[in-house]
């Protein structure tokens, strides 16, 4: 079946980090429809314009997996006319305000002490477990939702890249698509026009050297093995991806067909 693959990627003023989920490949040789799944980071900033644009899609639910932290920190999501907000906070990859508190106002010797040697991504590889492993409730609700009538969807969280990358991912695993395929759509969060911009309190150049953003940089890079301590949790937690949607997250072979009725060409 032909596609109809958007000719440019919007680049939105006030979202960062947003696309289609349309076009990847799964195992069966089937392709994501596009116009079914987008994600981003938040939508708190988004312009006139910008809100215009998102309520072009034909939304039906904006997932929003921040927390009240992020929340108090960005805003609230700009308001879309006859779209559903859901709001399913899941861990933050860095543990809460105060973490983020020390990333903004830190100076370098304490950023050392936080982040140096591995720590950083260390912490993140944490998150990525915890997020598969204790919040199945959560992946449960958006997948039985999904599979029921929340589509078109747009998943996100604070960048777009961690717990939206991961809810992002168990959706993709759940129509079948194949496992390079949401590697490279997640590793997309790394392009220069997508990343979520650092902010430091202090507007000195002593708040952005090489050596600060360095130490800085496993929170906010889109890693490969990041994805992969997922995968990893879920083999060794429930021996394989169809146990994990199935006893895990509650979703049926009849529910997996649902999904790829709505998400596949």
């Amino acid at each position: 079946m032909t596609q109809q693959v958007p000719s440019t990627e919007p680049e939105l003023a006030g979202v960062r980090n947003f696309r289609d989920v349309g076009g990847l490949p799964t195992v069966d040789g089937r392709r994501v429809a596009y116009g079914r799944l987008f994600r981003s980071g938040h939508l708190a900033h988004a312009t006139a314009s910008d809100a215009a644009f998102l309520a072009s899609l034909g939304l039906h639910t904006i997932f929003d997996f921040r927390n009240a932290a992020d929340q108090k920190l960005e805003g609230a999501d700009v308001e879309l006319p006859g779209v559903r907000n859901v709001n399913l906070p899941l861990t933050d990859p860095a543990d809460g305000a105060e973490f983020w508190k020390m990333v903004r106002d830190g100076n370098l010797d304490e950023l050392r002490v936080l982040l140096a040697d591995g720590q950083a991504a260390n912490r993140m590889i944490r998150s990525y477990r915890t997020i598969v492993k204790e919040r199945t409730a959560e992946h449960r609700q958006v997948l039985h939702a999904l599979a029921e009538d929340s589509v078109p969807a747009l998943m996100h969280c604070a960048a777009g890249k961690d717990r939206a990358g991961l809810s992002v991912a168990v959706t993709l695993l759940a129509v079948g698509v194949e496992r390079e395929a949401i590697v490279a759509d997640y590793l997309e969060s790394n392009a220069a026009h997508r990343r979520y911009k650092v902010h430091r309190s202090s507007s000195a150049a002593s708040a952005y050297t090489p050596e600060v953003m360095e130490l800085l940089s496993p929170l906010f890079d889109a890693r490969a093995e990041y994805l992969a301590a997922a995968f990893d949790t879920i083999e060794e937690t429930w021996g394989g991806v169809d146990a994990y949607l199935e006893q895990g997250l509650g979703v049926t072979p009849e529910i997996r067909e649902r999904l790829r009725e709505r998400f596949l060409d």
